[in-house]
């Protein structure tokens, strides 16, 4: 039993979890901080250009410190890539959360997941290149970050076929997927041909037109 004469440990509470004891708190602020460093860099330079010497230097701590909360870089920038899959997300689910052809809302959501990435190209230049080089159970991971963002987008179609848009039979999860791959995909133009949202967003529009046109119900 703790002894009730010695003063307990100081806590902080967030919202939504648990007390914490302020060296808790502290761990949890500079994994954060670690992250914020690794991403900022990971933009700036790509995956292979960013050092752990350098991530350190722009979170102001040690190497050791780095090493501390994450085993290497490739699990630093595992956790990079699932933050960012999540902003993606919010991104796209906010953009094509409204009323209206499933064509209109799926353009809306993804030009605004190319909003978002274009500010930091390099990084997501990385996260695709990563993908084709990494270990089985880590490709496993990132297609786990995936899943949640081709669901959103499967989840328009389901809207388009409840609202009789869409025939009733399209297979959702092969249309979700490929969906994906051409938004993926269409980042190639903007690394090499320069292409910005001025280019990408009537290339996304035409593509998708095409892809849904043959899975529209009869009328």
């Amino acid at each position: 039993m703790r002894d009730i004469t010695q003063p307990a440990p100081e806590t902080v509470e967030t919202e939504g979890q648990p007390r914490m004891n302020r060296r808790q708190a502290a761990k949890i602020r500079t994994r954060q901080k670690v992250l914020d460093a690794a991403r900022a860099l990971f933009a700036e330079r790509g995956y292979d250009a960013a050092t752990i010497r350098d991530i350190a230097k722009g979170a102001g701590m040690s190497t050791g410190a780095v090493f501390a909360n994450f085993q290497d870089k490739a699990e630093l920038f595992e956790c990079v890539f699932a933050e960012e899959m999540a902003g993606l997300l919010q991104d796209i689910q906010t953009a094509a959360g409204h009323e209206g052809r499933v064509a209109d809302r799926l353009a809306e959501g993804l030009t605004a997941g190319y909003h978002r990435s274009l500010e930091h190209l390099p990084l997501m230049q990385a996260m695709i290149a990563r993908s084709w080089f990494q270990p089985a159970a880590a490709d496993e991971r990132s297609r786990m970050f995936v899943k949640p963002i081709v669901q959103a987008i499967v989840a328009v179609l389901q809207g388009g076929i409840r609202d009789g848009e869409l025939r009733q039979d399209l297979d959702q999860m092969v249309m979700g997927r490929m969906i994906w791959d051409v938004f993926i995909a269409n980042f190639r133009y903007a690394a090499y041909d320069n292409w910005g949202i001025e280019e990408l967003t009537p290339q996304i529009r035409k593509q998708l037109d095409l892809i849904l046109s043959s899975q529209l119900a009869r009328q």
